[in-house]
């Protein structure tokens, strides 16, 4: 069901955006509603109460988000609560951001090293991936994990290329004891 509504209401607003020519307006928007909403649990909360009523949610809404952000962003916030569906809302933002990124062909990939890269190794890393992606340009993001012991593990949407140190040991250790297992075999 969450699926549903956050495709249905992400796949209306993106169909404005595009129809009015204001995909990159509401993309911004969206990327600060949504931030608005992960940093206000109280709102969250208030909105999803049982014993406040829809009117009185609406008003909440307008008095908090009119004059700052668009009349489609608004006018879908109002559509989502008065179908009940406040609780899905940061999803509904997460998909038309996602659906965005596609359409202008920005990917996100999130490398894990186990040191800290240098500036020109992520200018190498990201060229790399534009080079090898379809995608025109890059969100990044980087952090490190001493466990991996060396290389990188990068992932971009459910693609993982995993090229760290810790993965290749595994690796080994696995085919060894298959080895072993064998051996042990061909002795009895």
């Amino acid at each position: 069901m969450a699926k549903l509504v956050s495709k249905t209401y992400g796949d209306a607003l993106f169909e404005v955006a595009v129809e009015e020519d204001k995909v990159d307006a509401l993309l911004e928007e969206a990327r600060e509603v949504l931030a608005i909403l992960e940093d206000n649990s109280d709102l969250s909360k208030l909105m999803t109460h049982p014993k406040i009523v829809k009117e009185e949610k609406m008003k909440i809404i307008e008095e908090i988000f009119s004059h700052r952000v668009s009349d489609e962003i608004v006018g879908l916030m109002r559509l989502v609560v008065q179908k009940d569906h406040f609780g899905e809302m940061n999803h509904v933002f997460e998909y038309f951001i996602s659906t965005v990124k596609e359409y202008k062909h920005i990917g996100t990939a999130y490398v894990t090293s186990a040191l800290d890269l240098t500036e020109k190794q992520k200018q190498d890393i990201e060229k790399k991936l534009l080079e090898t992606t379809k995608y025109a340009e890059f969100e990044m993001h980087y952090r490190t994990d001493s466990a991996l012991i060396g290389g990188l593990v990068i992932r971009i949407g459910d693609r993982v290329v995993d090229s760290s140190i810790r993965t290749k040991l595994n690796k080994l250790s696995s085919e060894l004891s298959k080895l072993q297992l064998k051996v042990g075999e061909c002795a009895s």
